[in-house]
């Protein structure tokens, strides 16, 4: 008899099979996994339509001595993607399900193995798994067995599989998941278990909840560990987990208790393995470094105390590294953790004193958007409330001609909005002539004016009071590009703007103030008819800008 037809008499057998009879079922059963096993080709699509399915749900169903092996013969069934649907018709997901409770290792395995494939790509089965409460059962099995690496690998990519899922993240906020989970890491065998370890907390870090879990139950420091040991070598599968694991560690960063935890005052080994990153020969390592910083540094503590430890000079030695042909990404990174590191007043003037503005300009030949974008920012809050600093930076003339350039930065309205941002704080924050003659010297005046057309408010703002200041200071040198770049119609355009942002137009009432101080600029003023755009004004709800519009228009000699 050949072996086609030992497996359809087989099938015949068990198909007729009313009350399954063990003794009469095995022989057949065995013939049609040495079938399977053998990967006899179609075999699976030739047993799933022979109508033996609703048997093998019996068989199970009725937890015999055969269940073990029937399981196996429907996961090895099952590797085929055309069986699957034929498989949860006939019930067999249900009945198998009860068997993930069973004490013996090897029913385990294969029903595990069984529920997996049958469910695998299936978003609807898989629903149905995590509302059966399949999730703690998992967890258990993985603390029962933790040294059975078959069975615990069935587990990982089962929760792989469901760990996007909300519900099965809710699931897991009740168990000790994460524990799991890093003694499975500290001990996975190869990369292709570590990733898969990794890929699901990466999905469950999602959540606060497991984010905080994760930090409480050491999973930051398992994971930095399995950095320290694979660095240095270029296996290619070693620097995938390197990367997975730093990018990893930035996102847990961003859950505020979990990163207070990690960073520990300072003291933390999450912290200082960071440190270590930034000064690494591995670009990917500089790059999670430098994100993890800018995540400790969300908290003026955090700031103060990462500058007492000298995080500092690491920082700038990493930007100054890829300052030519370097890496964008890591740049980009640095600066947002010095942005970052400078909100805290007292670390702008300690950061000032140690020349940290002088030794980032020289990522001021950088061509990259995104680095000039995130520069211009970094620049513009370390001169923030710094009257010093916005003196000495805003007459600089090499780093003003590399500021105009930007300010016409066609493909990058980021960085145009961000340099013509850091002219406005030069102005804004020195009060100094010779800054406003150094802006106007440079022809800043006029990207100030094109500013204060912005859509957004605090640009406008911002630009507006920058005006006002150097108006204030003089005005003679100003007169004719005001003229020029048309600033009148762009300030009665935004006191007639009926949506128009009662802050910005009182700012433009201050500045109207200031214009109106010179006879020449008065009578530009009425030239644009600006008496009945204040007018209009003094019967605004705001009071306080109804009120300034009615002084204004007795400055500009209207007693009406």
């Amino acid at each position: 008899m050949t072996h086609t037809d030992s497996l359809s008499e087989a099938l015949r057998a068990i198909s007729v099979s009313i009350e399954p009879i063990e003794e009469e079922l095995k022989p057949h059963l065995d013939t049609v996994l040495v079938s399977l096993l053998e990967k006899k080709k179609d075999a699976a699509v030739e047993i799933a339509r022979s109508g033996i399915l609703p048997t093998l749900a019996q068989a199970l169903a009725s937890k015999s001595s055969l269940s073990c092996q029937v399981a196996l013969v429907v996961a090895e069934m099952a590797r085929e993607a055309a069986v699957r649907e034929p498989c949860i018709e006939a019930g067999l997901v249900k009945v198998l399900l009860p068997h993930l409770n069973s004490n013996n290792q090897e029913m385990l395995l294969n029903t595990g193995r069984a529920i997996g494939r049958i469910c695998f790509d299936n978003s609807h089965q898989q629903d149905l798994l995590v509302q059966s409460g399949v999730i703690p059962r998992l967890v258990s099995i993985m603390k029962e067995y933790p040294e059975n690496d078959p069975l615990v690998n069935v587990c990982l990519l089962a929760l792989c599989n469901l760990a996007d899922m909300d519900l099965a993240r809710e699931s897991l906020e009740e168990q000790d998941v994460a524990g799991v989970l890093t003694f499975q890491l500290k001990r996975a065998p190869d990369a292709e278990r570590r990733h898969v370890i990794l890929e699901i907390l990466g999905a469950l870090g999602e959540s606060d909840a497991l984010k905080l879990q994760f930090a409480e139950s050491g999973v930051p420091e398992a994971l930095s560990a399995m950095i320290w040991d694979l660095q240095g070598g270029s296996d290619p599968h070693d620097l995938c987990s390197i990367k997975i694991a730093s990018n990893l560690i930035v996102s847990l960063l961003l859950g505020d208790e979990s990163m207070q935890r990690c960073f520990g005052e300072g003291s933390g080994v999450v912290y200082q393995d960071v440190l270590s990153w930034l000064q690494s020969s591995n670009t990917q390592l500089q790059l999670s470094g430098a994100l993890a910083i800018a995540n400790f540094a969300r908290n003026d503590s955090n700031c103060v105390k990462m500058l007492d430890l000298g995080v500092v000079p690491h920082i700038l030695t990493l930007l100054e590294q890829h300052v030519d042909e370097g890496d964008v990404s890591v740049q980009h990174a640095g600066l947002s953790a010095l942005r970052n590191l400078a909100i805290p007043a007292t670390n702008k003037v300690r950061m000032l004193e140690d020349g940290v503005t002088e030794r980032i300009k020289t990522l001021l030949r950088s061509d990259m958007p995104p680095v000039q974008f995130k520069l211009l920012g970094t620049l513009r809050m370390m001169v923030d409330g710094q009257q010093e600093a916005a003196l000495v930076l805003g007459r600089d003339a090499v780093l003003l001609a590399r500021v105009m350039e930007w300010c016409e930065a066609k493909d990058h309205a980021g960085v145009r909005g961000e340099a013509s941002r850091l002219l406005a704080a030069f102005i804004r924050h020195s009060r100094s002539p010779e800054v406003v003659q150094a802006v106007s010297t440079a022809d800043g005046v006029r990207h100030l004016i094109s500013m204060a057309t912005s859509e957004h408010v605090i640009m406008q703002d911002e630009a507006l009071v920058a005006l006002a200041i150097a108006t204030a200071i003089d005005l003679e040198s100003m007169k004719d590009v005001f003229v020029e770049a048309k600033l009148l119609p762009v300030l009665k355009k935004i006191l007639e703007d009926p949506v128009g942002a009662v802050e910005v137009q009182f700012s433009a009432l201050g500045l109207i103030c200031s214009l109106a101080n010179s006879g020449v600029m008065k009578e530009e003023l009425n030239s644009v008819n600006i008496r009945e755009s204040l007018r209009k004004l003094t019967e605004h709800s705001s009071s306080k800008l109804a009120s300034q519009a009615s002084s204004l228009l007795l400055v500009l000699g209207d007693t009406s």
